[in-house]
């Protein structure tokens, strides 16, 4: 998924230092050649061909490809065995040594051949505020180590870490990402009856930690299996929201957005309809962190 067509998935992140400038040709993209042993490329290209990177004051919009190729382990085995008993039959049985020797030779020759796959990841920056459009750990980790290369620096975006807010989870659930957040579920929790923005109710999805330390899946109908889950202490990370007229999978836990389905948008030029789209990421992701500040930090009635 991406931002300019489809569905998207977004995490965001705060920009906290940013050269006056920001150079992607230093890190431009460069293809795997053909009869090389390159294993993996990446750099950042254009959102099209031949375009600047920056869209506006203040504003780029670039692209992360990784190209990588990766061998297929029953092509390796066989080709391995051909060349063991070609060796086999030429100087006899082969040593270990002999044996480490060879399957490099066998995954050389299956790199001159293989074709990559790639991967892109499409980013846009916003002054202050950085919009990738995944939620995959791996891939963000990446697109942040190649933008320090380039002089920016980055840390993840969720209204628990712009307020300095912080809550202990319970000792049985263990949240791994470091943007991860108990108040998150609890916000998700804290939203099921809300007019504005509410569970999906009859083609639902929800996952739950439970205290049993069970990783709960609910999918269709979830309201009355969801609310004895809960009732036994367990918590949502992320379910399938609905505000308005507009669906979204939404993980509570790390404040990101799993897939939402944007409103269509006619535009001549590629920028503006990618302008077009930003606006209504940002807008929910507004809308999102305002239902949070009012259930979430609003003071408790006495």
């Amino acid at each position: 998924m991406g931002f300019m067509a489809g569905s998207v998935a977004c995490t965001r992140f705060n920009v906290v230092a940013t050269p006056t400038e920001i150079d992607f040709d230093r890190y431009a993209f460069s293809p795997i050649l053909k009869g090389t042993y390159t294993k993996e490329s990446v750099g950042f290209i254009p959102f099209e061909p031949g375009e600047p990177y920056e869209v506006g004051q203040g504003r780029y919009a670039f692209r992360l490809r990784i190209d990588k190729i990766q061998i297929d382990s029953t092509q390796l085995k066989e080709r391995l065995r051909e060349l063991i008993k070609t060796e086999t039959e030429l100087s006899g049985p082969p040593g270990k040594k002999k044996m480490r020797d060879l399957k490099d030779l066998a995954e050389e020759e299956l790199l001159m051949v293989a074709t990559p796959r790639t991967k892109i990841i499409e980013c846009y920056l916003d002054q202050y505020i950085l919009f990738v459009a995944t939620t995959s750990k791996g891939q963000l980790g990446t697109v942040c180590s190649y933008l320090k290369r380039l002089g920016v620096e980055v840390e993840y975006k969720t209204p628990w870490l712009d307020h300095q807010l912080e809550k202990d989870p319970p000792e049985w659930m263990e949240l791994k990402d470091p943007a991860q957040s108990i108040l998150g579920c609890e916000f998700i929790e804290g939203i099921t009856h809300d007019e504005e923005i509410y569970l999906e109710g009859v083609k639902g999805s929800v996952k739950l930690a439970t205290p049993e330390g069970a990783v709960v899946s609910l999918r269709g109908v979830v309201g009355q299996e969801l609310e004895r889950l809960l009732g036994a202490g367990a918590h949502v990370i992320s379910a399938k929201l609905q505000i308005g007229e507009t669906p979204l999978s939404f993980d509570g836990s790390s404040f990101r957005i799993g897939t939402m389905k944007l409103r269509g948008f006619k535009a001549d030029h590629w920028t503006m309809r990618l302008e077009s789209r930003m606006e209504q990421i940002q807008a929910t992701f507004d809308f999102l962190e305002e239902k949070f500040q009012k259930k979430v930090t609003a003071p408790s009635p006495s």
